[in-house]
């Protein structure tokens, strides 16, 4: 006797369906996991799958096969009076079992690392996972310079998507604002003030920088915790990977031998995504000045990546 489906359909293809090429998996849904997730829902919704993916037993990671990005933001909170490399080390060993996990069941995927603090454990995915360097992206300063931009324009009374500015280096306190290099309409604001964004500029432009790097510690004030700023910034990188399109972001990316950085360490340069990750860095012409501060950043991470145990 023939079954409702035998009925229903006549079969045309054999063998199984080719599992989802736009699958995107989230893991470790927290606040910043599930802004994360929705975020790239909303973007790309015509696009790819979410699994929103909570770290769990090694058995439950099958249900990640064959994702084509891995969204990272599984970790724990720095505790008061807690020193930053025990954070991390403490992240380390989550990361220990999730990366690998991660990797065995999708091993062509694109990691996308968001937990912090981001350019040590990208650099930390990136040992752990085996994959190759441009396939394993933080996402940096991507929402800095969003940050950065926005302040910037307002102050200029022009919209953000016509002001031209980066923030490279670590996503963090050491942060590097490329004064020399922000324009608009591809007027340079330096020429027009040499001391715009220094130290001796009397506009006070740099406090810019320091409202960007202080913007997360108030919104951690005013309501605990940050995430769906952070979750829109992600879906910006997705996109660009799932779509091939050849954007620049400034990611967290392997910067050994670049600007005379020595040492095995990830700092968000601008970076070209595409379809295989990071296709390309953009080689921009910083200032001794804004070399010296990446270098400044690359010191700040190793001093803590130097110290890390197990990976």
């Amino acid at each position: 006797m023939s079954s409702v489906m035998q009925k229903l359909l006549t079969p045309v293809a054999s063998g199984p369906a080719e599992p989802p090429r736009n699958k995107v998996t989230v893991v470790g849904v927290g606040m910043v996991g599930m802004a994360c997730a929705v975020s790239v829902l909303l973007r790309l919704k015509y696009l790819c799958n979410v699994f929103m993916f909570y770290f769990t037993p090694a058995k439950y990671y099958a249900v990640t096969a064959n994702s084509r990005i891995v969204v990272v933001s599984a970790g724990v909170r720095q505790q008061e009076g807690e020193s930053r490399l025990n954070l991390v080390q403490r992240n380390v060993n989550i990361f220990k079992h999730i990366i690998p996990q991660i990797v065995k069941h999708s091993p062509n995927c694109t990691l996308i690392v968001v937990s912090n603090p981001v350019d040590v454990l990208t650099y930390v995915t990136w040992k752990l996972s085996g994959l190759p360097k441009h396939r394993v992206i933080g996402s940096g300063t991507n929402l800095d310079s969003a940050r950065f931009r926005f302040l910037m324009a307002e102050r200029l009374g022009i919209h953000a998507s016509s002001f031209n500015g980066w923030v490279l280096g670590e996503h963090g306190d050491t942060s590097v604002p490329v004064w020399s290099g922000v324009n608009v309409a591809g007027v340079n604001l330096q020429k027009l003030n040499p001391e715009f964004g220094l130290d001796g500029d009397k506009e006070d432009w740099k406090a810019t920088h320091k409202a960007v790097v202080d913007s997360a510690y108030e919104v951690i004030k005013l309501k605990g915790y940050t995430n769906w700023a952070i979750g829109l910034s992600v879906a910006d990188l997705t996109e660009s990977i799932i779509k091939n399109m050849s954007r620049i972001h400034p990611v967290s990316t392997m910067v050994k031998d670049m600007y005379g950085i020595g040492e095995e360490v990830f700092l968000s340069l601008p970076c070209v995504l595409n379809s295989n990750g990071v296709g390309s860095v953009i080689n921009m012409t910083l200032t001794d000045a804004e070399v010296g501060q990446l270098k400044k950043s690359a010191d700040t991470l190793w001093g803590i990546q130097k110290d890390l145990k197990d990976i």
